[in-house]
């Protein structure tokens, strides 16, 4: 319980723009991803890319610890690949 009340403090003190960033894209990721929209390649592909912005976004917040910084950048760097070769194939 303590970890997530210093991970919303985190989160509140970030600006505005960062905030709008993260909330659209997962909103994106989740919306495009559900099974209405699992017909078009298109839309499963840009749920895709921003999961992949999204993790990196929170890869660059996150660059004071190493290890989690590394795992959100190496999951958006997989999200953005399976992102461009769902859209190729």
């Amino acid at each position: 319980m303590q970890r997530i009340k210093l991970m919303l403090i985190h989160y509140s003190k970030k600006p505005l723009w960062f905030k709008m960033l993260i909330s659209i894209t997962l909103l994106i990721s989740v919306v495009f991803s559900s099974s209405y929209f699992s017909g078009n390649d298109y839309f499963q592909s840009l749920s895709k890319l921003s999961a992949g912005i999204f993790f990196c976004a929170l890869g660059i917040d996150m660059r004071i610890n190493r290890k989690v910084s590394t795992l959100f950048f190496t999951l958006a760097v997989i999200c953005i690949f399976i992102s461009i070769v769902s859209i190729i194939l």
